[in-house]
């Protein structure tokens, strides 16, 4: 059986310098949920001068949209976005200090650079096992932009969320590993 790192949030610069690229990992503790037309909201939002609607400071937010949540579950079922969709405010958001994000797929140069530049991380989250992955999370609360349905921003406390590290602090990227 392959073995997980296991790490909890919000995540210290330490332990974002010790995942390295390729490791699995598990994660516990508090993820944030958002997609495109929230990270448009939140770069609008601190441009403007206001504070994000969570704090950045180790904290990790999940390129997802949860589906409707059924009965006797505490959320529907929550795979990740293609990463890239993000890439536009990705740069900005981690120059304001956003750590880590879980998406899938590849990262645009700027926002490996800014990776690099903060100390942060990129992790990839497996597609096609959203019903499974729901089952990591143990509770749910909208924090912001509700009236985005799908895409507000949620708050998740979750326990032994399996993602791979796709590109650690030093730029090291998964999908350029030959």
């Amino acid at each position: 059986m392959t073995e997980f790192k296991k790490i909890v949030t919000p995540l210290t610069d330490e332990v974002i310098k010790n995942l390295q690229a390729g490791e699995m990992v598990h994660i516990s503790g508090t993820v944030y949920t958002g997609r495109d037309a929230a990270h448009k909201r939140m770069y609008e939002m601190i441009k403007d001068g206001e504070k994000p609607p969570f704090d950045f400071d180790g904290n990790i937010i999940f390129y997802a949209g949860p589906s409707p949540t059924q009965p006797g579950h505490v959320i529907g079922s929550v795979g990740p976005t293609t990463a890239g969709r993000m890439d536009l405010f990705s740069p900005y958001l981690v120059s304001c200090g956003l750590k880590a994000m879980i998406g899938k797929g590849l990262r645009g140069e700027k926002t490996k650079e800014a990776i690099v530049q903060h100390n942060g991380v990129y992790f990839a989250a497996i597609g096609g096992i959203a019903a499974l992955m729901s089952r990591c999370i143990k509770s749910v609360e909208i924090v912001a932009f509700e009236d985005l349905g799908t895409e507000a921003i949620r708050r998740l406390e979750v326990a032994d969320f399996p993602v791979i590290v796709a590109i650690d602090s030093t730029g090291t990227d998964v999908y350029e590993i030959r």
